[in-house]
């Protein structure tokens, strides 16, 4: 089983939304789509689900084009899908009806997410009267109560605390470990990068990162250097050919051209008697990455 958008492209009128876009999810894990606000994440998404027609390409599962009789999917949207009024538990079930689920295997279903989710207390009462990281929660139990082989998310995280995103986090590799197949569109860069193996960065409905997020971050080199103190090392860095990227309450944020200027600076500074806290050298974030790469489109 596997994945597969072949260049497609999707156009509304003269603007071009997606341009040739390409990706597969060969193995169970979890594919980061990325991207600004309005790349194009969720005409992708769209698309894969059959919601939007697709111009060219095309996109298949299995070798087979993606429709319900081909693939089991669940696809958890960024707009609320809930019935306000509607208590949790009935709606749940209902939703397990239109998936084939029904008596004693619906329930069974239904009251494992709802305790795997932390929402059983909840399950009695209108979804209305639910915090806004909770209905988040209900309705990801609507999109992965039917066993799907596909999940698609459109920012799976937004309005969870951390407590609860972290939950989510663990439910997220819980389904990957049941061998399931993840696309994720997400603007939280810290998460993607704990479970994505592979992501796409699209901007302005073009293509301009893509591959497996490892050797992405490796490809940069170590060229980021965070030092914790509190004196100005500045003057000192500068003259090493070190940049100021951030400057944060407890550091800096450094550019290096070399691992060995990174060492002359530390030298220097212990030397001087300066109090280190900390002093890291590292491959830049997926939010440096993501950051740098939009700069470079404007």
């Amino acid at each position: 089983m596997g994945l597969a958008v072949n260049n497609v492209s999707k156009r509304f009128g003269s603007k071009t939304a997606v341009n040739n876009l390409s990706f597969t999810l060969e193995k169970p894990g979890v594919f980061g789509l990325l991207g600004t606000n309005g790349a194009g994440k969720t005409t992708t998404i769209r698309m894969i689900l059959g919601i939007l027609d697709k111009d060219e390409g095309s996109i298949t599962w299995d070798g087979r084009p993606v429709i319900r009789e081909s693939v089991s999917f669940g696809y958890l949207p960024e707009e609320r899908g809930l019935y306000p009024q509607t208590r949790v538990r009935e709606q749940l079930y209902y939703f397990a009806r239109l998936r084939g689920l029904y008596g004693a295997a619906a329930k069974k279903t239904v009251d494992y997410w709802l305790r795997r989710l932390e929402v059983i207390k909840y399950a009695d009462m209108p979804a209305e009267q639910l915090s806004k990281g909770n209905q988040q929660k209900v309705q990801f139990i609507t999109s992965i109560l039917h066993n799907p082989d596909l999940v698609i998310m459109d920012e799976p995280l937004s309005g969870l605390d951390p407590v609860n995103a972290d939950l989510f986090k663990s439910v997220i590799l819980e389904l990957v470990e049941n061998g399931k197949y993840i696309v994720m569109s997400s603007h939280q860069m810290e998460s993607v990068e704990e479970y994505c193996r592979d992501i796409l960065l699209l901007i302005d409905g073009e293509t301009v990162l893509a591959g497996n997020l490892r050797d992405i971050k490796r490809s940069y080199g170590r060229t980021n250097l965070y030092i914790g103190c509190d004196f100005d090392i500045m003057p000192e860095a500068t003259v090493l050919g070190i940049k100021l990227v951030n400057r944060t309450a407890s550091g800096f944020e450094l550019r290096i051209p070399s691992d060995d200027s990174a060492y002359t600076l530390l030298k220097k500074l212990l030397d001087a008697n300066v109090a280190i806290d900390k002093f890291e050298i590292r491959e830049p974030t997926l939010h440096e990455i993501f950051i740098e790469k939009a700069g470079e489109r404007k």
